[in-house]
């Protein structure tokens, strides 16, 4: 059987300089802040993308995310005394998980699920990479997939890149450690977002200073027949 041809880049290795180490160093010092003070709340959460991954950049993002489904209350006591700079739900699609997001200074976003998530929405965050605390801590870094479709690979000196193209499903959902389903999802979603420069948000909707994100989710579920069928499966 003939190999499918790589289009979203080629394989190579890539080396990362003094620079490069010390913005991840950064990076990472970010998030084990953030994710220390959510699990001395008893808030485990994991961080994911490129922080994970080891590959990232002066302009990447600190995604942190906490799996099971907690009471925003908790979560922004643990996080007291930080700057907010906005609060929102989102929702990818009218199917996908309804999340709320804080975001933070720094590039850094704490995002939680306001629905239970069903299987493949947490393996979501295994196929980008996904770190917990004490992983962190241990300076390890973990495989991933970014927004290009290639396959970052982490070994000491830097990353290999693998355009997943080039991967058969099965060995990539043994790397990634997941099901080939969200694997077939995400190819889908990333190679829209390649060929329109944008896949599209269902839900993005800012959250009022003085209401909880569970109160202002069953406000707007209400009026929104796609919210309340989420809410209830």
């Amino acid at each position: 059987m003939r190999r499918k041809t790589a289009t979203f880049g080629e394989r190579r290795k890539v080396f990362y300089s003094p620079e490069r180490w010390e913005i991840l160093r950064k990076k990472r010092k970010r998030a084990i802040e953030i994710m220390g003070r959510l699990e001395s709340h008893s808030i485990p959460s994991i961080v994911y993308g490129s922080v994970a991954r080891g590959d990232a950049t002066l302009q990447s993002d600190v995604d942190i995310f906490i799996p099971r489904k907690t009471p925003s209350y908790l979560i922004e006591v643990a996080l007291d005394g930080l700057s907010f700079i906005h609060r929102k739900i989102v929702q990818a699609t009218p199917n996908y998980a309804i999340k709320g997001e804080i975001v933070l200074e720094d590039n850094t976003t704490v995002s939680f699920p306001l629905v239970d998530l069903k299987s493949r929405e947490i393996e979501f965050y295994n196929f980008g990479g996904a770190l917990d605390l004490k992983s962190l801590l241990e300076e390890k870094r973990t495989p991933g997939v970014d927004k290009r479709l290639m396959l970052i690979l982490p070994f000491d000196e830097g990353h290999e890149e693998v355009p997943i193209l080039d991967l058969d499903d099965l060995v990539l959902s043994k790397i990634l450690n997941t099901g080939i389903e969200i694997i077939e999802e995400r190819k889908r979603v990333l190679e829209k977002r390649r060929e329109t420069g944008r896949t599209g948000v269902f839900l993005n909707v800012s959250v009022p200073d003085d209401e909880s994100f569970e109160s202002y989710l069953e406000r707007m579920a209400k009026r929104n027949p796609a919210l309340r069928r989420r809410l209830t499966e």
